[in-house]
């Protein structure tokens, strides 16, 4: 399944660096786009789901920033917004 990934990221401080991470980690940036990246997913929903997770929040600790919220989807599956809670250190869904 394709996977779509926005990343809304303010303050970022190295931003070759946090790019280079989702990239190794399969998220190839959109080509005109700023802070969009396509993927592939072979597993089951919930676990790329908590890769996608994963994956950002380890890019964004290798770096500085002041606020992240992230939404995508995988294959026809929109996901719900998502906020880096700083304080506990993971994305959160966002209350609407």
């Amino acid at each position: 399944m394709k996977v779509a990934l926005v990343v809304d990221v303010q303050g970022l401080e190295n931003r070759p660096l946090f790019e280079k991470h989702l990239k190794r980690e399969g998220f190839l940036p959109i080509e005109g786009e700023e802070f969009a990246y396509l993927g592939e997913a072979t597993s089951h929903i919930f676990n790329t789901r908590a890769y996608i997770l994963e994956v950002v929040s380890k890019g964004l600790k290798k770096t500085t920033f002041e606020t992240c919220r992230i939404i995508f989807e995988i294959g026809e599956n929109p996901m719900e917004l998502y906020i880096f809670d700083k304080t506990r250190h993971e994305f959160v869904p966002q209350q609407v």
